[in-house]
């Protein structure tokens, strides 16, 4: 078994956007409206705004986002094998941080929404939005795969993970709004690749909170309703009434550190997957009064082989939206010693003094990948829906000179375009070719039966 640091991270199977690339992100110099035009536009933007802004709960009492100490270690369960990998903290029937932070008020995100539209709001794409290509994964392949370790990035927060054998998915997200409301809210500027209906066969749905970017009722509905059978959907504590709600029955609700294992087909490998659910610095709401009631977090992904139990040779870590704290060295590196692979938001940051406290900008990002010994990255929740006030296309060159400035390689944290899809491994095992995972760098897998091909959408 290859060391992790020596795997994946060397590997350019996966390939980045660099901002200097063909240009298909390259933002254009807005048109300049008059003054009273853009007024106007920005007081019937601002309207809706804060009407979606209210109806997510997304305002609170206090501007402040200063972050407080961490919840002492007496509040551990004591169960727990020790207070720092405790559940999650509450104040009575809602959640909270380890590090509370408190949200900016209605007032001051009308105030950043105002300034924001009347400056022009966000620079127009240089060909539109629809310029912008989506790659067509090989969903032959996908479907019919059940050995090879592989990766999709679908937009946004929905990524396609496929291992040992079965299909996960993360944050399912393939709606035309993240609103309550089917007319108005943050509306989905770069196409879906693909539908739900031609998507392989879900197995697990992993959610990490309830905000409508990431939990899209439409989205879990059609996929409990996929044929040959609902997936298994893992939620946070508390997110499992809304699925019920919504006629999901196979559903497990998880607490901070909690794990469920699934097992592979044993057609396949006999291999299983330990999910554990680990914490983020963020909150919940989807109408105003409920805000903190259900949980959020990301999810540690551990394969376990049949043969070898003891060991983990591959780890993924999808993470939540979140802000920097110091949970991510102290905790989840305390229990994870490196990961392989890891899906880390770098969108939605700006302006950074509202948003710091729950939205990692780009150096907090690279801080993470260092912290959590990322053999690879690839950056999420970006380039999907305009939700913050920095350009489109700016989260990956932030990230990309945040690298620079960190001196980590830039093929150690990349971005795919949407629908991109990249063969991690194959697993030979069963094949009657050998008994070991092979790993195989881009040359190599571009002559390999099982590589997946891109196609334009016309």
């Amino acid at each position: 078994m290859l060391d992790a640091h020596e795997d994946v991270a060397s590997d350019p199977c996966i390939t980045c956007l660099s901002s200097d690339g063909p240009g298909f992100f390259s933002g254009a110099e807005s048109s300049r409206r008059p003054r009273s035009r853009r007024a106007h536009r920005a007081l019937v933007d601002l309207a809706a705004a804060l009407l979606v802004i209210v109806a997510a709960g997304c305002s609170e009492s206090s501007g402040s986002s200063t972050l407080q100490p961490p919840a002492p270690a007496s509040s551990a369960s004591s169960e727990s094998p020790s207070p720092r990998f405790a559940g999650a903290p509450r104040d009575g029937d809602r959640f909270r941080n380890l590090y509370p932070f408190e949200l900016p008020t209605l007032g001051d995100l009308a105030r950043w929404y105002w300034n924001w539209t009347l400056a022009g709001g966000t620079k127009p794409l240089q060909g539109g939005y629809d310029a912008i290509p989506v790659l067509m994964p090989d969903l032959v392949y996908l479907r019919a795969n059940r050995t090879d370790t592989t990766v999709t990035w679908v937009g946004h927060s929905t990524v396609l993970l496929e291992l040992a054998g079965l299909n996960v998915i993360t944050d399912p997200m393939f709606s035309q709004r993240a609103s309550p409301f089917g007319f108005l809210g943050p509306e989905r500027k770069v196409r879906v690749p693909f539908t739900i209906a031609q998507a392989p066969h879900a197995d697990i749905v992993l959610i990490s909170h309830n905000h409508y970017d990431h939990l899209d009722a439409a989205s879990v509905v059609a996929l409990a309703r996929q044929p040959g059978g609902a997936p298994l959907f893992i939620v946070p504590l508390g997110l499992d009434r809304w699925m019920r709600a919504h006629g999901v029955d196979r559903v497990v609700a998880l607490d901070w550190w909690n794990t469920h294992e699934v097992a592979a087909p044993l057609s396949v490998s006999g291999d299983r997957l330990r999910i554990t659910f680990v914490p983020a610095q963020h909150w919940s709401s989807r109408w105003p009064g409920d805000r903190f009631e259900t949980l959020w977090g990301g999810y540690v992904i551990e394969r376990i082989e049949a043969s070898s139990p003891d060991e983990v040779p591959w780890r993924f870590y999808f993470a939540c939206d979140t802000g920097y704290v110091p949970l991510f060295h102290d905790l989840i590196h305390a229990r994870f010693d490196r990961f392989d692979l890891a899906a880390i938001p770098i969108g939605a940051y700006e302006p950074n003094e509202y948003l710091r406290a729950q939205h990692v900008n780009p150096e907090e990002v690279v801080r993470i990948h260092r912290e959590l010994h990322i053999a690879q990255s690839i950056g999420i929740h970006w380039g999907t829906f305009v939700l913050t006030s920095e350009p489109f296309d700016q989260p990956p060159r932030d990230l990309a000179a945040a690298l620079v400035r960190a001196h980590v390689p830039a093929d150690r944290f990349v971005t795919f375009r949407h629908g991109e899809m990249r063969v991690l491994s194959r697993d030979l095992r069963g094949r009657g070719e050998r008994s070991e995972r092979a790993r195989f760098r881009l040359d190599e897998l571009n002559t390999m039966v099982y590589t997946a091909t891109c196609a334009y959408h016309d």
